[in-house]
């Protein structure tokens, strides 16, 4: 029904940025909940942000003031900015969407941050 495909990832340098974007296609209705969350090695899968079709927005509070999500409703994708990034950041980024009340998931795309 729906389909997932992530892009963005990569390596970069602690306090760079990246811009992770997830595009859905497929029998699409109306998306209610878009997000990212992550999974770093040896670690549980968690919630990075999300953002509901009326543009609220939460986020990890360690990512706050520093990642932004946002979506384009009409193209069916979300993004996540993510700027002064941290080794700590360095994770599977998996994008999710939720369209009634399912949950979609992206296959991941890989993000390390290290000097």
């Amino acid at each position: 029904q729906v389909q997932l495909v992530e892009s963005g990832g990569g390596l970069a340098q602690p306090g760079a940025s990246l811009r992770l974007s997830c595009a859905a296609s497929g029998r699409i209705g109306t998306i209610t909940i878009m997000g990212w969350y992550r999974q770093a090695p040896a670690k549980q899968r968690e919630l990075v942000a999300a953002t509901t079709r009326a543009g609220m927005t939460n986020y990890a509070d360690s990512v706050k003031g520093r990642f932004t999500i946002s979506r384009d409703n009409a193209k069916n994708t979300v993004s996540l900015q993510m700027n002064s990034l941290k080794p700590e950041d360095t994770a599977v980024y998996y994008c999710k969407v939720l369209l009634n009340n399912v949950a979609y998931w992206g296959q991941g795309t890989q993000v390390t941050v290290s000097s």
